[in-house]
């Protein structure tokens, strides 16, 4: 009974009736919703500086509107009381969580970046990983080839030491053999030596006795 009797006084009394739109109670710290248009008039419920209401109406001579808060609270309040934009205060703070939010958003920025320059590190070490691969790679395969190479070099001149080991003691029955026949020579000419030194002084003693 009381919504459709505020409605009809509010016909009745403002002079200029407005489609609805939205206002925003001023940085006043609290604002008084009243049942009627008169400070005497019974609070309804205070409301806070910055909150959304809707406007239902106005009335220009006693200087108040008609609004329905978020919550469906309908009642008058003082026009000087509402603004067409949010209160300092409401963009201070929505600028604050936009800048909150910036914040963070930088932060994340950071540390995805710092991430990638984690990733970039650890690419460029894992490149130089696979580059001492291969060198260590390319190294072993010289390394292997020069092995090759000393083992043949190692096999041939172990044939070449197995050849002058047997041309040594090829040389040295040689010699033996020499030795043996020169041995065997003076043998011969020692005994040849005894058989013909007698008989020269035999011959010697023949020929003194013949003599005398």
């Amino acid at each position: 009974m009381k919504k459709p009797f505020i409605c009809l006084f509010a016909s009745l009394f403002f002079t200029n009736i407005a489609l609805a739109k939205t206002a925003y109670v001023t940085d006043k710290v609290e604002v008084p919703l009243r049942s009627g248009e008169s400070e005497r008039s019974k609070i309804v419920k205070m409301l806070e500086n910055g909150a959304p209401v809707t406007v239902l109406g106005d009335n220009t001579e006693n200087g108040y509107t008609y609004i329905q808060t978020g919550s469906g609270a309908e009642g008058f309040i003082l026009t000087r009381y509402l603004s067409g934009e949010p209160s300092a205060r409401n963009q201070l703070e929505a600028a604050n969580k936009r800048l909150e939010a910036l914040l963070e958003e930088n932060k994340q920025l950071k540390a995805s970046q710092a991430g990638s320059q984690e990733i970039g590190k650890e690419r460029d070490k894992l490149s130089a990983e696979l580059s001492e691969l291969q060198q260590t790679a390319a190294n072993a395969i010289q390394l292997k080839q020069q092995r090759d190479q000393l083992q043949e070099r190692v096999i041939a001149v172990e044939r070449e030491l197995q050849q002058l080991k047997r041309e040594n003691l090829a040389l040295t029955d040689n010699t033996n053999q020499d030795w043996f026949l020169y041995g065997g020579g003076l043998s011969l000419f020692g005994v040849l030596l005894g058989f013909i030194l007698p008989k020269i002084s035999w011959r010697r003693r023949s020929s003194g006795w013949d003599t005398f």
